[in-house]
């Protein structure tokens, strides 16, 4: 064959053109958004899953802690009594320690908060309120978890009230 007859038959290439590297870019990258959300979503629920677990071992160790001291924690000794001896108030105490009530002490919620311990709580009822401020770091906030979580109603009230089972209704 000669130079002219390939000239006049150009040999065509099997590349992509312009817009469907655009188009795959395009799908990949809404892919890859869906995942993201998905893993984001997932870390965030595993995040306070672990986080209401560590309240629910902060309410039996405390309560541990209250079997053999006849008391709760004071506010001032915080949640750190149920790992360390040291921190409590009363030297006397020390002989009816009979802790570590945690196997290990953890002073930090799940986004590096330090815990909020209240000995009297705030809600009427209840002996004690363990918060974490959530991932936003502000007290108060809808991202909060408390022990009381289960036990309050909507207006603040604690759920120990049976009315709505009675035969009443009252």
């Amino acid at each position: 064959m000669s130079d002219k007859t390939r000239r006049l038959h150009p040999v065509r290439r099997g590349g992509f053109t312009i817009i469907e590297l655009l188009i795959v870019i395009g799908i990949i990258l809404a892919i890859g958004g869906l995942v993201l959300v998905n893993v984001v979503g997932a870390s965030e629920k595993a995040d306070k899953s672990l986080t209401l677990a560590q309240v629910q071992a902060f309410d039996r160790a405390l309560e541990q802690f209250k079997v053999e001291m006849k008391r709760y924690p004071s506010e001032e000794e915080g949640l750190v009594v149920l790992w360390n001896r040291e921190e409590l108030e009363d030297e006397d105490d020390s002989s009816k320690w009979g802790g570590p009530y945690l196997k290990e002490g953890n002073p930090n919620d799940t986004w590096g908060n330090e815990w909020i311990y209240r000995n009297p709580s705030e809600v009427e009822g209840v002996a004690y309120d363990i918060v974490s401020i959530g991932p936003d770091k502000e007290e108060g906030t809808d991202d909060d978890i408390s022990s009381n979580d289960g036990r309050v109603g909507s207006d603040g009230q604690p759920m120990d009230d049976f009315s709505d089972f009675s035969p009443s209704g009252s």
